[in-house]
């Protein structure tokens, strides 16, 4: 079993949980996903299977598109609605444009700081297992970049809600938007409930479940030729045969040191650098195996 999942997380489980459960459905030692979703979210997760895992730093991960429910009026110490409640305000007197109004400054190049409990390392630890402990630490703001950032359904109240359509880079942290939008507009927030739409090409209409999974439907491993947005360039039998023994061969191409995927018979059989004329294969698959 090799290929690339688009699977739609459930709510409830961990990206790790998932992947544990994705090695036993397909009796397979080895699976990783491209990119952590929370626990609490559902939507697209990417995982590798088999020797499609060697394929993980090459897969197309950005952008990322979300839909995150905002709540405002209300602060956790998780930045979502999992954690406990830190703060709270009357917030019936905001409306719509308001909201609205503060949007455009979340767009471009922005700074966050990662929140408690991310997968961040401080001091060799991750930082949520410092939350656990209940430790608070100094911790360094990034800067990440949204593309699109758009807000619908805007319900009025004591807590008032609304819709966030979000289209971003990686490392982005919704649930850290949801709060720095709420500041922007001098309330408590949190991130009350989030989907990922969209990882990359992969989009969540043309995902798969675990469900699928275990009832063994076909067509739910995609082929790595498909889902790696790399050129590609056919080989003969006797260049196949030199490539599996690492060995480079001379080439033609408009483009230098650039990644390619070299084909023999509509296989994967490598990942080569074009470099001076030759492609040099820096990542080679075996006969045995379909990816």
């Amino acid at each position: 079993m090799d290929g690339i999942l688009n699977l739609n997380k459930p709510t409830g489980m961990t990206s790790h949980d998932v992947v544990a459960r994705v090695r036993r459905l397909l009796k397979t030692k080895r699976a990783g996903h491209a990119g952590t979703l929370d626990p609490d979210a559902v939507g697209v997760l990417v995982v590798a299977v088999g020797q499609a895992t060697r394929l993980l730093p090459h897969l197309p991960t950005e952008p990322k598109e979300y839909i995150a429910r905002l709540s405002l009026g209300r602060a956790t110490t998780t930045e979502d609605a999992s954690g406990a409640v830190t703060e709270t305000s009357d917030v019936r007197a905001l409306t719509e444009p308001q909201l609205q109004a503060v949007l455009p400054q979340f767009i471009g190049k922005i700074s966050q700081i990662p929140p408690m409990v991310s997968a961040v390392h401080h001091a060799g630890k991750r930082l949520y297992e410092l939350a656990r402990q209940g430790i608070v630490v100094e911790r360094e703001p990034r800067t990440v970049t949204i593309y699109q950032l758009t807000a619908s359904e805007f319900v009025p109240g004591s807590e008032a809600e609304a819709t966030l359509h979000i289209t971003c880079g990686g490392g982005t942290y919704i649930r850290t938007l949801c709060v720095d939008i709420g500041k922007a507009m001098g309330v408590p927030a949190h991130m009350k409930a989030l989907t990922r739409e969209a990882v990359g090409p992969f989009r969540r209409e043309a995902s798969v479940t675990l469900e699928d999974l275990e009832a063994k439907r076909e067509g739910v491993l995609l082929s790595a030729v498909g889902a790696l947005p790399l050129p590609q360039y056919i080989v003969t039998e006797v260049q196949a045969q030199k490539i599996r023994h690492g060995m480079a061969i001379s080439a033609d191409l408009l483009r230098t040191e650039e990644t390619v995927m070299l084909l023999y018979r509509e296989r994967l059989i490598a990942l080569a650098h074009y470099i001076d004329g030759e492609l040099r294969p820096f990542k080679v698959f075996p006969e045995s195996q379909d990816v």
